[in-house]
């Protein structure tokens, strides 16, 4: 990839940041990054399975890139709207479809009973590629034993505004899922399954990327009921019973239909980060990766930005401006509840980030911030993200609008939106979860 043309951080710095972003995003398309790590053709047939939001992407990439002469066929699912225009001149021979994400649906429930067709009667000289990415853990449900998909929607619905950890998230939907936690990878066995993945995850733990469908998982069925106590989420009674007597456990560890199953990956926030702190150094910024491993409530996260931010800006500490402060992870949003009658609020993950970083700041001069969901949509809207500048308190005063009142109702879309200081890409046909960026001059 050719480092392309940045906006001078000094007199734009709003357009710079954009910028960042959108060099950490072309870090993980999948076209850049597969290649390296395709085997060859196998003596057996080549099967492709997947799910994700970078699906779409992953499939074309793979046709690109895998020999023309050589056999290939499958089936992947991806979200509504995220597969992207087909190049001129490439032949489909991977079929997509789409399906709902975050709560899954029937679609999704059909996609994932043909992918476990398509795994009977493999051999040992077949080969299985799996191109799993963040987002196929609703887009490939196949509920337990006892569970219909209305009762898998709830429950995600539920985790989803718990304030859940993603792992904590991914160990319920593995426990209560016929395709999850390894399973499918058993489905395939005896054949070799390649699970080709980009991270979305912190830590990159390939068992809770999509909720592992290929991957060992060493959770239990206890911690999965632990978790449904913990944030008070009702699942049917006899699922209940069946999970504390063991009876929907996943593959573990050293499971012989496992053995020839192995994962690479592909694309990692980490990278994603470096790609865009070095197009920071070559602009003459330092840039500081805080981690790409952040997690808790994203509000919280905002506040602790800020204060490190306020340091940098009002005593050249802990580190000297101008720099720029990168971090990335999955943070999480508890939805609080409402009155009755009061307009359901609109914001993800980057916007409530956002939200809390403005209040902290306290209109902080020499500081810019963009924050945004490497996949395009934050949360379930049509923005990737939100933007705060040095006046983004004083703008909102001046509107009428309140910090606190739309933190209360989760409401972070409609305060950008007034301001004109929502970020919107569209799908970006890839996934490598949050992405934070602190300009301070």
């Amino acid at each position: 990839m050719t480092r392309p043309q940045i906006h001078d951080p000094h007199t734009e710095p709003q357009p710079f940041l954009r910028d960042l972003f959108d060099i950490a995003v072309q870090r993980a398309q999948p076209l850049h990054t597969l290649g390296a790590h395709l085997p060859g053709p196998p003596k057996g047939r080549t099967l492709v399975l997947g799910a994700g939001k970078a699906g779409g992407a992953m499939a074309q990439a793979l046709e690109a890139l895998w020999p023309a002469d050589a056999p290939l066929s499958g089936l992947v699912v991806t979200r509504y709207g995220h597969v992207p225009p087909r190049p001129a001149g490439l032949a489909q021979r991977i079929e997509v479809v789409e399906a709902a994400h975050p709560v899954p649906d029937a679609a999704g429930l059909a996609a994932a009973e043909r992918i476990l067709a398509l795994a009977q009667g493999l051999t040992e000289d077949d080969l299985v590629m799996c191109l799993i990415s963040g987002g196929g853990s609703a887009l490939l449900t196949r509920p337990a034993d006892g569970l219909e998909l209305a009762d898998k929607q709830r429950i995600n619905r539920e985790l989803l505004q718990s304030g859940a950890a993603i792992g904590e998230m991914n160990c319920v939907r593995k426990h209560l899922s016929r395709i999850k936690g390894g399973r499918l990878a058993a489905a395939c066995a005896p054949a070799r399954v390649l699970t080709l993945a980009i991270s979305d995850v912190p830590g990159d733990n390939p068992s809770v990327i999509a909720s592992g469908p290929t991957v060992a998982d060493a959770s239990t069925c206890a911690d999965a009921l632990g978790v449904l106590e913990r944030y008070r989420i009702d699942i049917p009674a006899d699922v209940r019973q069946a999970l504390q007597r063991g009876e929907l456990e996943t593959p573990k560890p050293g499971d012989a239909r496992l053995a020839r199953s192995e994962v690479r990956l592909i694309a990692t926030p980490a990278q994603s980060l470096a790609a865009a702190a070095e197009a920071a150094r070559a602009a003459g910024i330092a840039a500081h990766v805080l981690s790409d491993e952040m997690e808790g409530e994203s509000r919280e996260v905002g506040k602790v930005h800020a204060a490190l931010a306020r340091a940098v800006a009002r005593h050249d500490a802990p580190f000297t401006r101008p720099c720029v402060l990168l971090s990335g992870g999955e943070t999480t949003v508890t939805v609080r509840q409402q009155p009755a009658g009061t307009p359901r609020g609109r914001g993800g993950r980057a916007g409530e980030f956002c939200l809390g970083l403005a209040q902290a700041l306290q209109g902080q001069a020499g500081v810019w911030a963009l924050a945004a969901d490497t996949d395009g949509i934050d949360g379930v809207e049509d923005n990737a993200g939100a933007r705060v500048a040095p006046d983004t308190l004083a703008r909102a005063a001046a509107a009428g609008l309140s910090v606190a009142s739309h933190l209360d109702r989760n409401d972070a879309y409609g305060f950008f939106d007034a301001l004109g200081d929502l970020v919107v890409t569209g799908p970006t046909h890839t996934n490598v979860n949050d992405f934070r960026a602190l300009l301070i001059l």
